[in-house]
């Protein structure tokens, strides 16, 4: 009985919950990242390795490819449906410069989406961080997109001595660092969010192909907005609405128009990009304990 008093008497002390701490969340994600860092350079070796294999000229594609489309595209539209020559200094570079800020997204993300699948074997069997695979797929297509770049700087250097037409090389070409690099938080955070639904759902896959292709013509890459000329603005404000617009707008202000870049831009991209980054860590810490029972 006085046991049962006591009981009664003594307040029941409730056990205090853990509650979710983001910091400590993302500095172990740093920590086990440093771990295995090893891992994700290899990783991303590999694949650079891996993308040309068997092919006769193998790396030389990185700089043949972007080159080889620049030409084709610009005979299209630049010579039979023609273009606005007092508005586009050059088209050629116009073109090229948003033609690889567009490959680089894409390809990134497709390689991305598809990374955990593809690592099934490995992930069955041994412990590894599956953010690894995403990030190093994105890496992997960031450095190839970085070489590629080289070809803009030849096709630039072509046209400044060997014809007339006016470049405007300034000092704002030193920050086109800055749209690249939201480019790549960009890819990351979709990249994450893509890997996350392929495992769930195969038809991903196919989706996004189509929808890749739709984000191709909704990029102004060999149009400008301004020219299309649409009756309802609301069109136009849409196609304003895609982040790469802003990502390749600003490369192009950089490069291509030597002008200090548009601060909308600029903070409607990156804000864009932080917002997808963080849904693309969220969504995919929370389901990838699951990922092993249905890859």
């Amino acid at each position: 009985m006085a046991n049962n008093a006591a009981e009664a008497i003594e307040p029941k002390t409730k056990k205090k919950k853990s509650g979710f701490h983001p910091i400590k969340k993302v500095t172990k994600y740093f920590k086990n990242f440093y771990k295995y860092r090893f891992l994700f350079m290899e990783i991303v070796r590999k694949n650079i390795k891996l993308q040309y294999r068997n092919s006769v000229l193998g790396m030389f594609w990185t700089f043949l490819q972007p080159l080889l489309t620049m030409i084709v595209l610009t005979f299209i539209f630049g010579n039979i449906f023609g273009h606005d020559e007092s508005r586009i200094i050059n088209y050629p570079v116009y073109l090229l410069c948003g033609r690889l800020l567009y490959e680089f997204y894409s390809q990134a993300t497709k390689r991305a989406m598809r990374s955990v699948r593809n690592s099934a074997g490995v992930i069955k069997k041994v412990y590894v961080p599956k953010y690894i695979y995403p990030m190093a797929n994105v890496t992997s297509n960031f450095v190839t997109f970085l070489i590629s770049l080289s070809v803009l700087v030849v096709v630039m250097a072509y046209f400044m001595i060997f014809t007339d037409t006016a470049l405007k090389i300034t000092p704002y070409i030193l920050l086109s660092f800055v749209p690249i690099l939201i480019l790549f938080l960009l890819c990351l955070g979709v990249g994450m969010i893509l890997a996350t639904l392929n495992v769930y759902f195969k038809d991903v896959e196919y989706m996004y192909d189509v929808f890749c292709m739709l984000l191709f013509y909704a990029t102004p890459i060999f149009y400008e907005v301004e020219s299309l000329n649409l009756s309802n603005p609301i069109f136009q404000y849409a196609l304003m609405a895609n982040p790469l617009y802003s990502i390749v707008a600003m490369f192009r202000d950089c490069v291509l128009f030597g002008r200090a870049m548009n601060p909308n831009h600029i903070l409607y991209s990156l804000g864009f990009s932080i917002v997808m980054i963080i849904i693309g860590s969220i969504v995919f810490y929370k389901k990838q304990d699951e990922f092993i029972l249905h890859i």
